[in-house]
């Protein structure tokens, strides 16, 4: 019988590893999108909200009935380096444009559970149409139907709407298009993941510019670490005295634990004396080896910092190596000069790697092909090395981080009918981007 317990308490340590990763890569998990992956989270949803409440202290919502698990993953510092993406052209970032109109449209859908694209267009046409600080909607124009349906495709992906009748894409072609949407505003609700509501934030429009850090950092300041609120309340009515040791030592475990699950290299560096402290405690450690190995990560551990190895690569939103990209490709052929100037390459030293890499493949990086395509190809570079924690920019320079020494260019294979190569890369365990755009 002891047997079978142990079979069985393992077989639900390895689930909720499982789980764990599932949900750093995917904070919105869908039954629609992962039947098998869904079940896993709903079967162990109370551990798994246990660990992320202890760990992270993020909040984990499991809606059986309704399909979906929602982790509210909060960061310290917030960044754009995982935005809100078009469905549609190469996946491109959304633009203000876009951001805007989707903020718009969720406000609108909140009061309609069933739409069509010509009534809710008609309602963000009014929206913006009455607040001065926004431009008006003009579903006349082709572009501006281009970045509603880029809303719209997004929402969609979320499961926030899904089309009854007709196709969305249609309306890009035509304002009078007819497509009908289910809409389910449960779900839209959860999506914002800040513990303050930017309702609570508000300033007059001609503000917003000079105090846009400051807003976005009050976005995410949280009661339970004690400590005035961005929005000017008190935790309990004791000020900044509110802050016990307890409530310290909750703040650092959490910001450490989040930046290490949610990214794929924690420097030391980058950690405050007191982060550090703590990290480098009899009892951090002790806290920061368990949780990762509950989770089912390989932990690296160095002189300079962290890192997080998924063997399965549940956990990845982005891969590096990976040759399905050209500024992929890119990122790691410039590896090697990178890593090879110590001090740095300044960005017309880059833009001469990119012109190389474009004179040794001249049928590949078509889209780079202009007078400034070697710039826009080392800068895309960069911005990849950038979001898996391989460079940095200091001084004016791009300069490589220590884990990007891991790495081994052993390859270039040029395709014969195009000309193009792929680039085969050597590390100890792959660099694992944890989390998502959401």
């Amino acid at each position: 019988m002891s047997t079978l317990a142990n079979q069985l308490a393992a077989a639900e340590r390895e689930e909720v590893a499982r789980a764990i990763r599932l949900l750093l890569a995917r904070p919105l998990l869908t039954e629609a999108a992962d039947p098998a992956g869904f079940e896993l989270v709903r079967r162990r949803r109370e551990p798994l909200a246990q660990w992320f409440d202890y760990t992270c202290g993020w909040s984990l919502v499991v809606e059986p009935r309704r399909g979906y698990a929602r982790l509210g993953k909060v960061r310290a510092d917030p960044d754009a380096s995982r935005p809100a993406r078009r469905a549609r052209s190469g996946r491109a970032p959304f633009d203000r444009r876009r951001y805007v109109l989707l903020c718009v449209t969720a406000a609108e859908l909140l009061s309609m559970p069933m739409t069509t694209i010509g009534m809710l267009a008609d309602r963000v046409v009014q929206a913006t149409a009455a607040d001065r600080a926004l431009a008006a909607f003009d579903p006349v124009h082709r572009p501006e139907r281009m970045a509603f349906v880029d809303v719209l495709k997004l929402l969609e992906s979320y499961d926030v709407l899904r089309a009854v009748d007709g196709a969305t894409e249609a309306y890009v072609e035509s304002a009078e298009a007819k497509v009908l949407y289910r809409v389910d505003a449960t779900l839209l609700i959860r999506l914002p993941a800040a513990p303050v509501g930017a309702s609570r934030l508000a300033l007059p429009p001609d503000n917003v510019s000079a105090r846009f850090g400051e807003l976005l950092a009050g976005l995410v300041q949280e009661r339970r670490y004690g400590g005035t609120l961005a929005d000017g309340t008190e935790d309990e009515a004791h000020g900044e005295t509110a802050a016990t040791d307890a409530q310290r030592n909750l703040r650092l475990r959490h910001s450490v634990l989040r930046r290490l699950f949610d990214d794929p290299v924690l420097y030391r560096t980058d950690l405050t004396g007191d982060e550090l402290a703590y990290v480098t405690s009899l009892t951090g450690r002790q806290i920061l080896r368990r949780s990762v190995e509950q989770a089912g990560f390989l932990l690296e551990e160095r002189a300079e910092g962290f890192l997080l190895v998924d063997p399965e690569g549940l956990a990845t939103d982005v891969r590096f190596p990976d040759d399905t990209s050209t500024a992929r490709v890119a990122a790691l052929l410039l590896l090697e000069p990178l890593c090879a100037a110590p001090a740095g390459l300044l960005p017309e030293q880059l833009a001469e790697a990119g012109a190389d890499l474009l004179r040794r493949f001249p049928r590949w990086a078509k889209a780079y092909r202009s007078e400034d395509g070697a710039a826009r190809l080392s800068g895309d570079a960069v911005r990849v090395l950038r979001d898996v924690g391989l460079a940095r920019r200091t001084g004016g320079r791009v300069v490589a981080c220590p884990a990007a020494y891991r790495y081994r260019l052993t390859k270039t294979v040029s395709s014969r009918t195009e000309d193009t190569p792929t680039a085969v890369g050597t590390a100890s365990g792959d660099v694992a981007a944890e989390g998502d755009q959401q």
